[in-house]
């Protein structure tokens, strides 16, 4: 069946969500929640710089 289209067909785009209009309280929530992302992101940093809690990592028996 040889056809001019080839490849993919593209899917039909989807219509853009409406902007949702939040009150006061949903506003709150928001902004608490990017406050705790912030907060976990520098801890995430500050943990990394000083590398791994043991320090020995795994221990090897003595055995071979």
């Amino acid at each position: 069946m040889s056809s001019k289209q080839g490849g993919k067909a593209k899917p039909l785009k989807q219509p853009k969500a409406d902007k949702k209009e939040y009150d006061e309280h949903d506003v709150a929530n928001l902004q608490k929640k990017k406050d705790e992302e912030k907060a976990l992101k520098e801890l995430r940093a500050k943990a990394s710089q000083k590398g791994s809690f043991g320090g020995s990592g795994l221990k090897k028996s003595g055995k071979k």
